[in-house]
């Protein structure tokens, strides 16, 4: 299969290389809202210190990697 060649000679990339892209952006975009609704929601319960960051993070972590799927999902589809 040949590759696609864009306008100015460079190549395009691969779907594969798409699909990393969009996982790495939205998991980007899920840790900032992870970190933003985690920080409220700890906060709200009365966590502080050392069990504030534990539970933010684990909010970042669980909100970057769900929206980084779904992300990575929706550009393998549009490949």
């Amino acid at each position: 299969m040949p590759v696609a060649v864009g306008p100015y000679g460079q190549s395009q990339p691969s779907c594969f290389d798409r699909v990393k892209v969009g996982f790495v952006m939205g998991c980007a975009v899920g840790m900032a809202a992870g970190a933003l609704f985690g920080t409220f929601s700890c906060l709200r319960i009365g966590m502080r210190g050392r069990e504030l960051m534990g539970g933010i993070g684990k909010t970042m972590m669980q909100s970057g990697g769900t929206f980084g799927t779904f992300m990575a999902i929706g550009m393998g589809i549009r490949c």
